[in-house]
C-alpha cells in the first residue's frame, strides 16, 4: 500500500475506540430493547420507534463528521445518501467507504 492511501486509510486509536464504543452502545440499544419488549405485544407505532433507534444513533454519530471534517466527508456523505436511496445497504457503504477514500486522496 502506498504512503498516500495508508495516510487517507489511517485511523486513530482514539477514533476507532470511539466508533467500536458507539457500535456497542448501537448493538446495546438494540438487544435492550428485544429483552425489554420480547414479553410484551408492541403497537405498530410503538415497534416502529424501537427499530428507529440504531439509525438515530449512527446518525448522531455520522452527522458531525460530515459536516465538520472536510469537504471530501461532506461529498461523500452527499453521495452515499443519494445512492441509499436505489442501491441495497451493503454496495451504499462499500461504496460511500470508496467514495470518501478517493476523495481525500484527491482532493488532500
Amino acid at each position: 500500500m502506498s504512503a498516500g492511501i495508508a495516510n487517507a486509510v489511517a485511523i486513530d486509536p482514539f477514533t476507532f475506540l470511539a466508533i467500536a464504543g458507539m457500535a456497542l452502545v448501537t448493538y446495546a440499544t438494540r438487544v435492550g430493547g428485544w429483552l425489554a419488549t420480547r414479553r410484551m405485544v408492541l403497537s405498530g407505532r410503538a415497534l416502529a420507534a424501537m427499530e428507529a433507534v440504531p439509525a438515530a444513533v449512527l446518525t448522531a454519530v455520522i452527522t458531525p463528521m460530515v459536516l465538520v471534517t472536510g469537504p471530501a466527508e461532506t461529498i461523500a456523505a452527499a453521495i452515499t445518501v443519494a445512492a441509499s436511496l436505489k442501491l441495497p445497504r451493503l454496495v451504499t457503504v462499500a461504496l460511500g467507504v470508496v467514495c470518501v477514500v478517493l476523495l481525500r486522496r484527491l482532493m488532500y
